[in-house]
């Protein structure tokens, strides 16, 4: 992926709203296409990447890879490598990770609601 200009429009306007809106912000952290399925999988515990490849149909290895290394950056998951061979890597959801479980039961119940209000 390229690398997103400094000072573009889009880029002053992002870092804007998440500045100034928690809500924003907080919804930058676990936006996206992937963002909740990897964390509603890691809620039961520690996974493998291939574990989490396996449960979530469809996303590229280099997506969850990404996708994993936000989550990581930002804090929401924690990565454990151990000197094995092969290699062997965990993922699980940091404590702030786990303060997001009732948040997500929440946007799931609204969300089987929603869905079934516009059939």
């Amino acid at each position: 992926m390229g690398k997103i200009k400094e000072n573009s429009t889009n880029n002053m306007n992002r870092k804007h709203i998440i500045n100034d809106c928690d809500l924003t912000y907080s919804v930058c952290m676990i936006g996206g296409r992937w963002k909740l399925l990897i964390l509603c999988r890691l809620e039961t515990g520690k996974l493998r990447f291939s574990e989490l490849r396996r449960e979530i149909c469809n996303i590229t290895e280099r997506m969850l890879t990404l996708q994993l290394r936000e989550l990581e950056n930002d804090g929401i998951i924690k990565r454990t490598v151990y000197a094995e061979v092969p290699p062997r890597v965990e993922y699980e959801l940091t404590e702030i990770g786990k303060e997001l479980i009732p948040i997500w039961g929440q946007l799931s119940k609204w969300g089987t609601k929603h869905r079934a209000l516009i059939k």
